[in-house]
């Protein structure tokens, strides 16, 4: 198998990660469920490219995302390979984690908003609510050794000041080291 072109870029960091999500945020969009075999071998292809880092699914309630209902039966088909630290899996709080972590997952990705009006259209209480629910399982994932990846959804609204958390401030209050705005 070829590996990945890797071409040398002026003022460029020596390494730059990309984190594939589509097998959680693209599927999650669609109208139809998937089938959780067509799931298991999306995953797989995308690992054969060459992608190192996969975020396989995500453990949320069903009624929120019905598309994602399946996240254990897609970790059970995918084995091994969908636990490794690079394939991370989304959880909103304490209950998606411990789900997570059930299944043998190695990588968690945790979900807050960083705005009002995302955090009120899709994860129903607040800013500081949300960030109170995810910030508990953030500081498991730092303890168990088990990664600490944050998504801090910005769309709809002002990210810092009144409305808002930081960048900062939310890496700080949900235990991780690392926060992607999405």
């Amino acid at each position: 198998m070829r590996g990945p072109r890797r071409e040398a870029q002026t003022g460029m960091r020596g390494r730059v990660t990309i984190y594939e999500v589509g097998p959680r945020d693209g599927l999650q969009n669609e109208k139809t469920v998937v089938a959780v075999e067509v799931k298991a071998e999306f995953v797989r292809r995308l690992v054969t490219a060459g992608l190192d880092t996969v975020e396989t699914t995500s453990f949320v309630p069903p009624g929120w995302v019905p598309q994602l209902a399946d996240a254990a039966g897609l970790l059970a088909l995918l084995g091994d390979v969908g636990r490794g630290r690079n394939r991370p899996v989304l959880v909103p709080n304490e209950r998606g984690l411990d789900a997570a972590l059930a299944q043998g997952v190695q990588a968690i990705a945790i979900f807050g908003s960083a705005t009002e009006t995302f955090a009120r259209k899709n994860l129903h209480p607040s800013v500081s609510e949300s960030i109170g629910k995810c910030a508990p399982a953030g500081a498991r994932t730092q303890v168990e050794g088990r990664g600490g990846r944050a998504y801090g959804p910005t769309c709809g609204g002002r990210t810092a000041g009144r409305g808002g958390a930081t960048q900062q401030e939310g890496e700080g209050r949900l235990g991780v080291s690392e926060q992607q705005a999405q």
